[in-house]
């Protein structure tokens, strides 16, 4: 499979779908790029370069499972937006956040951080491609 072609189409979603994710991650270079939406579930992939990150967020109603496939970050998370905990994570590595809590995934590597995020309900409009942070932060 051409998992350059599969980054560079739109949104694969809802029809059923199968990918090598780790792959696809490993070939993103947009700072999210959402690979898969459904009607209560969505699948994106980010690239954060070094000293990046996602920024410190919450959502009310979604449930987000992140999974780091390169890389090395510190996250951040709690029930309060100023308290919480960190903790270093790396390649492999899986982060629950429930509804309701803060968070923030930081870059802690020298090299971009690849991450693949799932979100449940669906969190970004069908084909969400932004290519850097700002971008990101100005659709939003």
């Amino acid at each position: 499979m051409n998992y350059d072609r599969c980054i560079s189409r739109m949104d694969n979603g809802p029809k059923p779908y199968i990918a090598n994710v780790g792959q696809m991650a490993m070939q993103n270079t947009n700072f999210r790029t959402a690979i898969w939406t459904g009607t209560y579930m969505q699948m994106t992939l980010m690239c954060i370069p070094p000293c990046g990150e996602i920024g410190l967020e919450m959502h009310d109603d979604v449930d987000q499972f992140i999974r780091i496939e390169q890389g090395r970050a510190i996250v951040k998370i709690g029930d309060c937006r100023q308290q919480g905990f960190c903790q270093c994570i790396g390649r492999g590595d899986v982060v629950f956040v429930p509804a309701g809590t803060w968070h923030n995934v930081i870059n802690a590597g020298r090299g971009p951080l690849k991450v693949s995020s799932t979100y449940s309900p669906p969190n970004h409009p069908w084909g969400t491609i932004h290519r850097t942070k700002d971008e990101a932060e100005k659709e939003e």
